[in-house]
């Protein structure tokens, strides 16, 4: 796996974080339809478990959306399952290899995302942001981190804001094979709805891929 260090900034800071390490093999054995089909099975099952839905009631208390309230942001998991749950939109369907933590996400509402291994340099670094430090973002729009952002950056630069996204450099392309899923946490976050997540994450890469190799851990 990587080398992943929590600088100063975190300690004493109780926000647990996952990461799941997966090489994918080529795309000729992967099960794609296997793949969407339980997709479909599992937002279907969430649909109706969430019916009627009233966005309050289903992310009121979630840990996630008061995270972000404080910086006057909308947890982007929200909006993502209002549109491909309530509304019936689906996940994306483009690459799977980020439709994975996609479907976590409509699932479990954690957050995750995914960042292609061979474009980082050097180790990954985990830290709380003291300032607004600017760096490129994935969509070519330069974003910025927040003081109080839990933040990761490798030897070239930062690579993701848990508020603002991911960089432009080490995110997932369609062409990645190598990559790695940061599940994230917020403050007093217990470390078993990351653990939850991280075995809900990797039975998706097992049914998607079933020869790829899958690594996890928890800091």
């Amino acid at each position: 796996m990587l080398q992943y260090t929590k600088d100063a900034s975190l300690t004493g800071v109780d926000i647990p974080f996952g990461v799941v390490e997966v090489s994918y093999p080529e795309p000729e054995s992967w099960h794609e339809r296997e793949f969407y089909a339980l997709a479909e099975s599992e937002l279907a099952a969430v649909r109706a478990a969430f019916e009627p839905y009233e966005r309050k009631a289903v992310f009121g208390e979630n840990p996630y959306f008061r995270f972000f309230k404080k910086f006057k942001k909308t947890f982007p998991v929200v909006l993502q399952f209002e549109s491909a749950v309530i509304k019936g939109a689906g996940i994306p369907g483009h690459n799977p290899v980020t439709d994975v933590p996609y479907l976590l996400e409509l699932t479990s509402h954690v957050l995750s995302g995914t960042h292609d291994i061979d474009y980082i340099s050097g180790d990954v670094e985990l830290y709380i942001s003291t300032d607004r430090a600017t760096f490129p973002g994935m969509r070519g729009f330069e974003l910025h981190t927040y003081p109080g952002d839990f933040c990761a950056r490798d030897g070239m630069g930062i690579i993701f804001s848990e508020i603002a996204g991911a960089d432009d450099r080490t995110c997932a392309r369609p062409e990645s094979r190598r990559v790695f899923y940061p599940i994230f946490g917020t403050p007093g976050l217990p470390p078993e709805v990351i653990e939850r997540a991280i075995d809900s994450l990797r039975r998706y890469v097992g049914v998607l891929a079933p020869e790829a190799v899958i690594e996890s851990a928890v800091f």
